[in-house]
Formats: C-alpha cells, structure tokens, sequence
C-alpha cells in the first residue's frame, strides 16, 4: 500500500482555514500536481485578498501578492516577462467575479497562457459572509436577510460557462471536493489545466464548488450536503471547453 506523505508542494505552515472549509483540500491537489508534473522550481503563484489571502505562507514555490482582483494581470505580467515560468492565480468568488471580474474576462480572452484556480463558495468569506456576485438566488447571507431577491440582485454569475465563449479559453471545468471520487476529479482537471499551459495552449480555469460551514451557519457535514443540494443543481460540474489538443492560437 502506498505511503500517505506530505507533499514537496506545501510548506510546513499550518493553515488557517475555518473548520470544514475545502481550501485545504485544494491547496493540497494543486502542491500535488506541482510536484508530479516536476515544475515547483519554475511555478510563480499570485495569492489574492480574501480567504486565501496567505496562499503564499502554504505554497512551496515563488509567490506574488496581487490587489483585490489584479490576480489575472499580475499574471499577465508575470508570464510575458518570463515566459518559461508556470504561472497560476488562485481566487475566490468575490475577488475573481466581483472586482476582478475586468480582469479575469480580458486576460482570458486575451488567451494568456496562465491558470486559474477558482474557488467558489457563493458568499464573500473573510470579509463576514456577505452577498457575492456567485450567491445563489433566496440564500440568506449578511447583506441579504431575507434571501437573494433576483428582482433587485440579479442573478447568479456562472463564470464557468461565460468564460468558455471566449476564443482564447483553451480549458475551462467545474469541478468540486465534497467526497474522495470528486477529489479524484478535481485533480485530474487541475494537472490538466496546468499540463494546457505547459504545452502553450491558452488560458486555463478550473473553477472548484466550495464550502463556507462558517458564514453558511451550517457544521462541516452539513455544508457539504447543502453543496451538493444548492451549488451543483446551479452549477453543474463538466467541462465547459476543451481545446487543449489544437490551442487558441
């Protein structure tokens, strides 16, 4: 049997993260995939504001630290300078489809060869657990007591599917890590989006359906059943574009 040990991708830093809240699992796949593919000493992460703010404490690689929003094009800039680096944003809702929603739509369309993570968990987390461009329609939330009213709110955004219309996307899925075979995916997809720019194929994302068990008010267990009732019915996990094979340019 296989020994169960620590990644090379990870440091020695515990996380901070509330109890139950994935972004352990998936800081986890992505150090994985960056040790499997053997890229750590070339990889350059842009940690955002929010939940994940402190990515660059739990990485095993070089890390920037962007603005709210700016994750896309510090990436850019990354990437054009030193073109032979890996270069990967790692975003929340509320920083990639709020304020950087500019950001995110043009670097894609602009087929940067950079990849995304994109953590959704419908709400803003660090900041208190307010509305959030990815809220889904009646949930309660700080800002919204009485549910989403769509009337007034709008809808939900699904980032996903909007990105996969740009030409220069060349990977786009939804995946999610409520159990071990959605885990499995996950990475899959993650090692793929990162295999696209490897191979210089476009703009990567892989947008992960998380929990919030603290600003959802819910226990751990209970969040991933509210996932798996709300989040994918509105969200649901596949591929949105595939052109890894032929490329955007």
């Amino acid at each position: 049997m296989a020994e169960f040990k620590k990644t090379k991708g990870l440091t020695d830093a515990p996380f901070h993260y509330c109890p139950g809240c994935t972004h352990g699992i998936v800081h986890r796949l992505v150090a994985e995939v960056l040790e499997e593919l053997g890229i750590l000493g070339k990889t350059v992460g842009v940690a955002p504001v929010g939940c994940a703010v402190m990515a660059y404490d739990y990485f095993n690689c070089d890390m920037i630290q962007a603005p709210h929003g700016r994750a896309p094009a510090v990436a850019t800039g990354a990437k054009r300078a030193n073109p032979d680096n890996i270069i990967f944003t790692y975003q929340g809702d509320g920083d990639l489809a709020a304020i950087g929603t500019a950001e995110t739509v043009h670097a894609a369309t602009r087929g940067e060869n950079i990849t995304v993570i994109f953590i959704n968990n419908a709400i803003y987390g660090m900041t208190g657990g307010q509305m959030a461009p990815t809220t889904l329609a009646n949930q309660v939330t700080q800002t919204t007591p009485y549910g989403r009213d769509v009337t007034r709110a709008g809808f939900p955004i699904r980032m996903s599917e909007m990105l996969s219309t740009l030409e220069g996307v060349a990977y786009a899925e939804r995946v999610t890590v409520d159990n071990v075979p959605n885990v499995r995916n996950a990475k899959k997809a993650i090692k793929k989006a990162f295999e696209a720019q490897i191979n210089k194929k476009g703009f990567s994302i892989i947008e992960v359906l998380s929990t919030c068990p603290t600003n959802w008010g819910l226990e751990p267990v209970e969040a991933l059943k509210w996932l798996r009732e709300n989040m994918i019915p509105h969200y649901p996990l596949g591929v949105y574009k595939d052109n890894t094979e032929k490329g955007v340019f």
